[in-house]
């Protein structure tokens, strides 16, 4: 195997005594311990800020002169040792969850394929919510100890930033990566040379290199294709996220897949468990069938092997969020593969045929995934009843309830999102180990224990904090002169810190009806402008670029927002990504979620906003339909029967949620407080949400499921695979 050097792209002239904060730049570690960021920040508030808290970024730009101050800062000095300490601790733990309950399985490791990994607003590396679960799912199996390696793509331009116009229409700009201001860790062979792999695609081959990014204990290969040993149509590869060309998209989807595979055996990883997160890596199958078959083996013998290992989630009711290819596309790619494969045409296809609805056939990649993986999954118990009833054609003789697709309901990485200050509240109640036992369920009934008047003032300042981060953003937009008054208003510049604070964020799709609220004009005017209880509602959110339903729904949104007669309450915060979700989904006081039941396959945004004590007004699907117990939240309508025209679902949606309004929610907000002025009741419910929340919708028990139910075994299935062979 080749040697594999490992190199940071830019080494920093740092003070000998803080000279180890390059090592804790190039670790993402950081994201998720507080005190850590918050030595960058000391160092330069400005500049952090500047730098969009970007420690790569920062230590490159930070002036000498203010390094060399702190190093006779004795407090600094004194957090830059703990940050340090608890870094070494933690990269060098012994006794993980992992190693106490899986001990032989020390040498085996899992491979986590996905399109976008979400780690921190300043690796443009996701578009939305697959991503930051990706991420999420990688920091919570480095806290747990688990050995697994991701796999995903270094893009160019990320995914778009967003600038709404006056009319309201979402304009995309593409801004170049700066690879420089990664903490990305280059790989070289023994001649020097960046590591690269390569995959075959219709009379060329396609050249890419990999990057190397710590998470924590978590290693993340990154694949990317504008080198210079590529033409300029196939370096567009990694240039953007969910590319709609579909030749590019194929193409990526190989590149993934199959890419994926080599990059790892070029790495000198051999997993014993491959997680394909959704259908766009599902090409890895080919290409591990294609091992076996080149060592001797048919196509039928390599699937049964390879199903063994294989673990396919699906995330999507959707039909558009699955990928499918037409059979031009597949006989223009893989005519070569399927005759490596031992293959005709026909069986090639049959493995992944689809019809469509007009009648055609196409290739589907979560048939092909769902086939060659003996381990499946939803994301949430009403998604996993969904999909079984949505692919029960490829079991045809099995009844709907036994179609072999079970489901593991998401979570998030609990100390990525929950907001410092509550963090600091649960070490004075909870323990300072309490990161430990976030899947101790005794933990989280001491919720109970914070009083009221200490959890309340945080949440006022976390409100304050949020329009405070609004107004800021506001005035900067004015500043550039390229904005109108009216869109500097829309833009949150009048908003109340003290007032009810309702937060709709997320992908602008048609299903989630980002529009619902404003289906009776006049009703939601009265709800907004009572004077004595004023209620505010903050968007944000995108549109795919090519999805112009989607986009419509964001004008339709944004030219309410800018009506006068709401007087500056509604805001749209433009651009929606990981920073500004921390702010909603900590500042506001309600989450608001509107889906069409059952299209929302889980959703997580939720789950972070009931973490701190936000409380959840959702309609009951997905994740809510599990979490909600009546006294974490409100439900929208009911969970009763879907089989009602679109028309009839919206109609009844949205008078439960004005009814839930004006009757429950802004009451108890305003008028039922105690003595001393606290809204007593409404602090009982943020802390049962905290409490139902902390630990059932943790990404720590999420991956702790994954790793009992579907890694395990199939870890032991690829275990028994290796043993039987050497016997042989």
């Amino acid at each position: 195997m080749t040697e594999i050097v490992r190199e940071r792209p830019v080494a920093f002239d740092l003070p000998r005594r803080i000279k180890r904060l390059e090592e804790l730049a190039f670790n993402l570690w950081w994201v998720w311990h507080p005190e850590a960021q918050r030595l960058f920040r000391e160092i330069d508030d400005l500049l952090w800020e500047k730098t969009y808290h970007n420690p790569v970024a920062f230590l490159r730009e930070c002036d000498r002169a203010r390094l060399n101050a702190v190093t006779n800062d004795r407090y600094f000095l004194d957090k830059y040792t703990h940050v340090m300490r608890d870094f070494d601790r933690y990269m060098q733990e012994k006794d993980t969850w992992f190693e106490q309950k899986y001990p032989e399985l020390a040498n085996e490791l899992m491979a986590y394929f996905s399109f976008e990994f979400g780690l921190h607003e300043s690796l443009m590396v996701y578009a939305g919510g697959l991503g930051i679960l990706s991420g999420d799912h990688l920091k919570e199996a480095s806290d747990l100890g688990i050995p697994l390696v991701g796999v995903g793509f270094l893009y160019t331009y990320g995914y778009f930033c967003q600038r709404i116009s006056e009319d309201g229409w979402q304009q995309a700009e593409n801004v170049p990566i700066d690879f420089d201001d990664l903490p990305l860790i280059q790989l070289k062979d023994e001649n020097d040379d960046l590591l690269k792999i390569a995959i075959d695609l219709p009379g060329r081959k396609v050249y890419a290199h990999i990057y190397e990014l710590n998470v924590g204990r978590v290693k993340l290969y990154l694949l990317h294709t504008n080198i210079p040993d590529n033409d300029p149509h196939d370096r567009q590869l990694t240039d953007r996220l969910y590319i709609s060309d579909l030749e590019l998209r194929i193409s990526q989807e190989i590149l993934l897949g199959m890419g994926g595979v080599r990059a790892l055996r070029a790495l000198g990883y051999d997993p014993t468990a491959w997680h394909m997160n959704e259908g766009h890596s599902a090409f890895l199958t080919l290409e591990r069938a294609l091992e076996y078959v080149r060592k001797g083996l048919t196509f039928s013998q390599a699937t049964e092997k390879i199903k063994k290992t294989n673990i396919f989630t699906t995330h999507t009711p959707v039909p558009a969020g699955n990928d499918e290819f037409p059979l031009w596309l597949i006989d223009k790619y893989f005519v070569q593969v399927w005759t490596d494969l031992g293959l005709s045409r026909e069986d090639f296809i049959e493995i992944a045929k689809i019809k469509q609805s007009w009648g055609g056939e196409a290739f589907s990649m979560p048939i092909l995934a769902l086939k060659l993986s003996q381990y499946r999954n939803g994301v949430s118990e009403l998604h996993g009843q969904v999909a079984r009833e949505m692919w029960r054609f490829l079991w045809p003789d099995t009844k709907v309830q036994d179609v072999p697709i079970g489901y593991i309901t998401n979570g998030v990485h609990t100390q990525t999102w929950l907001a410092r200050r509550l963090g600091i509240l649960f070490n004075r109640y909870l323990g300072s180990d309490w990161p430990k036992r976030i899947d101790d369920p005794d933990l989280w009934e001491g919720v109970e224990s914070i009083p009221d008047e200490e959890i309340w003032l945080v949440r006022r300042h976390l409100k304050r904090r949020l329009v405070a981060f609004a107004i800021s953003r506001a005035r900067d937009r004015w500043k550039s002169n390229h904005v109108h008054p009216v869109q500097t208003v829309a833009s949150g510049v009048l908003l109340d810190p003290y007032a009810l604070t309702i937060g709709f964020a997320r992908r602008f799709a048609t299903y989630k009806r980002g529009n619902l609220i404003f289906r009776d004009f006049d009703r939601l005017l009265k709800i907004v402008t009572n004077a004595r209880m004023p209620v505010q509602f903050i968007f944000a959110g995108k549109a795919h670029p090519a999805d112009e339903p989607g986009k419509q729904m964001i004008q339709e949104v944004y030219r309410q927002i800018k009506d006068a007669r709401f007087g500056g309450r509604l805001a749209f915060l433009e651009d929606y990504d990981m920073n500004i979700a921390r702010y909603l989904v900590q500042g506001v006081d309600v989450w608001l979620n509107t889906p069409r039941r059952p299209r929302e396959a889980s959703g997580t945004s939720g789950m972070k906003a009931g973490l701190n004590g936000v409380l959840n007004f959702s309609v009951l699907d997905g994740w809510w339909r599990e979490g909600y117990n009546g006294r974490n939240g409100w439900a929208i309508g009911n969970d009763a029967n879907e089989d009602v025209s679109e028309q009839e679902q919206d109609e009844a949606d949205v008078l439960s949620l004005y009814d839930t309004l004006e009757n429950e929610i802004v009451p108890l907000y305003y008028e039922q407080r105690s003595a001393d002025g606290l809204p007593a009741e409404w602090i009982a419910r943020m802390k049962e949400s905290i409490r139902t929340v902390g630990r059932q919708f943790s990404m720590r028990r999420t991956v702790q499921d994954y790793m009992n139910t579907l890694y395990y075994p199939a870890i032991l299935q690829g275990i028994a695979e290796r043993n039987g062979k050497e016997e042989k």
